[in-house]
């Protein structure tokens, strides 16, 4: 490791590697750590992604895929289901497999990659952030870099420490548990989502099929709601309830922060991206394919700003990522508001609404229209996205 490069990127997950490569597909230096012993590892997300989302960045392989998804399934609280044809196909991941071939993508770009290195503080000259101070194989250590990119996760310390605003207010942050289990039989081209106030009040349980019959089920629930009953409680319920002998494979917990982008996620040689940015889907909750936009805008914004020796370049990222999909998140952002507190009732007359729609127009936008039909001002949000 040299003692200075043009770029720093704290953090191997999605946003991270595509940031790093991204920048050094431009021909700089560039320095990649990661804190975990293996990139990809331990693995905190439910793992479903738009092949769209992915293919803008990496070809599909099938060693990384775990199923193809082609249906959505909504799933009321009076159990009543509607099934809905997806216009793209969509993967759940093999995420500890996904996350090392893109880590190695940014390793062939030219990008260094160091792991089991602890950042544990920020180099700052006349307040301009310019370098980290780290633990590596016990020993305190500086590197020197133009410019600093965080993609350290949800709680973005790099950026606090440079004196960003990165606090999120406990009701736009999910508490979020999951597992993943064997002998789920479900269909394996679905996946499934349940809502309800016993369920997943202000939120929604999920199950996202993973072959052989494994699967990933999961639970997101506002923090409010969380200080009442843990999502963890929610889950064993309907464990109980659906699937008391089903082995365990893996659990996980951890916050996901679904409200609205970061105010501000740059600042002098500093720049914020994926979930340490708050770059995550607000309605959906899913942050890979947003993480990696942020981590390929911010990577080519700081080799640009690099190249031309003009560094408060990195300031323009702002504007970049609200133009790309800051705007569009602030529209989910109010459809997640106007769909999430809805009573039981709404949910199980949506369902019994939608069913009667053939099957050859039933779509996401219609699903969307069906449950905000006496909202016009969020009809209208619906329209933007989906048609």
């Amino acid at each position: 490791m040299k003692n200075i490069y043009d770029i720093i990127v704290v953090g191997a997950g999605p946003a991270g590697s595509i940031a790093a490569r991204s920048a050094a597909e431009k021909g700089i230096s560039v320095l990649l750590l990661e804190k975990d012993r293996d990139v990809g590892y331990p693995v905190r997300c439910g793992e479903a992604v738009a092949k769209a989302g992915i293919e803008e960045f990496i070809p599909k392989d099938e060693k990384w895929i775990a199923s193809k998804i082609n249906k959505f399934s909504f799933v009321a609280p009076n159990e009543s289901e509607i099934t809905v044809q997806l216009n793209d196909v969509a993967f759940v991941l093999e995420r500890r497999l996904f996350d090392y071939e893109l880590a190695r993508t940014a390793a062939d770009a030219g990008a260094e990659i160091v792991t089991r290195t602890y950042v544990n503080g920020l180099l700052i000259e006349d307040g301009k952030v310019c370098g980290v101070k780290y633990e590596y194989q016990g020993e305190q250590k500086e590197v020197h870099a133009k410019i600093v990119i965080a993609a350290d996760g949800v709680e973005s310390r790099v950026g606090r420490w440079a004196g960003l605003q990165t606090h999120v207010d406990f009701r736009d942050m999910e508490s979020a548990v999951q597992i993943t289990a064997a002998n789920i039989p479900v269909a394996q081209d679905t996946l499934y989502f349940y809502f309800g106030i016993n369920i997943s009040p202000s939120g929604y349980l999920w199950i996202f099929p993973k072959g052989n019959n494994k699967a990933n089920i999961g639970i997101g629930i506002s923090g409010l709601i969380g200080k009442k009953k843990s999502a963890q409680s929610y889950l064993d319920d309907f464990m109980l309830k659906h699937y008391p002998e089903a082995p365990v494979l893996t659990r996980i917990a951890g916050g996901v922060p679904c409200g609205l982008t970061l105010d501000k996620i740059s600042a002098p040689g500093i720049m914020l991206v994926g979930d340490a940015a708050r770059q995550v889907n607000p309605l959906s909750g899913g942050g890979i394919a947003s993480g990696m936009i942020g981590g390929s805008i911010a990577g080519r914004i700081a080799a640009e700003a690099v190249k031309m020796n003009k560094l408060d370049h990195v300031l323009t990222y702002d504007k970049a990522w609200n133009d790309r999909l800051g705007k569009r998140h602030h529209i989910f952002n109010r459809i997640k508001e106007g769909i999430y507190n809805f009573p039981d009732e709404k949910f199980n007359d949506i369902a019994n609404a939608f069913v009667k729609i053939p099957m050859e127009k039933r779509t996401l936008g219609t699903l969307f229209k069906t449950a905000l039909w006496n909202k016009p001002s969020l009809l209208l949000d619906v329209a933007k996205v989906f048609f």
